[in-house]
């Protein structure tokens, strides 16, 4: 494992994880929100996501976490990983994630990236665009069905993926990286 993609639904934990990864392996990680969300939540036009992105992946190494324009920054990604960590947890888990550290960023007023703050729609619109608990809620099932059929895809056949499904499978997943 040189070049790492956590991926996820929102709340799944892949930012947790994957800056685990990148700390017990030393390689460089880059969160793509943090890229992708300029300040007041401008998203950086495509050329420039993409160049930002391509420059990180020409590295010999590193860990990558977001899901990002599948079939765009996701394939440029995944076209130079060797590996796919998919961080799967039940949607009931991924839920109460999300809400509590919705709740915790906005009650903190957490700096997220680039001077963002999660905003109070979080809590009053029921546009998932505006809503990263709706967001979240909406998209769960899509996505699972998404990484599945990549899984599957012989496009894809040079990655190794590891599903992690629970919390006991994603600390085994880290223990075996320090005894690797």
């Amino acid at each position: 494992m040189q070049r790492i993609s956590v991926v996820g639904s929102s709340g799944s934990g892949k930012t947790t994880i994957a800056r685990a990864i990148a700390k017990t392996l030393g390689y460089p990680h880059l969160e793509l929100d943090s890229v992708y969300h300029q300040p007041d939540w401008v998203p950086l036009p495509d050329a420039e996501f993409r160049k930002v992105a391509g420059e990180f992946v020409s590295q010999a190494s590193w860990v990558v976490d977001g899901n990002y324009k599948i079939g765009g920054v996701l394939n440029l990604v995944w076209e130079r990983a060797d590996t796919v960590v998919w961080v799967d947890p039940p949607k009931r888990t991924v839920m109460h994630r999300v809400i509590r550290r919705t709740i915790r960023r906005a009650a903190t007023r957490e700096e997220l990236w680039n001077g963002n703050r999660e905003p109070l729609t979080n809590f009053t619109s029921w546009d998932p665009e505006q809503n990263v608990i709706r967001w979240a809620w909406t998209r769960y099932d899509s996505r699972r069905e998404q990484y599945e059929a990549r899984m599957n895809d012989q496009a894809w056949s040079h990655l190794t993926f590891i599903r992690l499904c629970s919390s006991r499978e994603t600390t085994e997943f880290l223990r075996s990286l320090v005894l690797a």
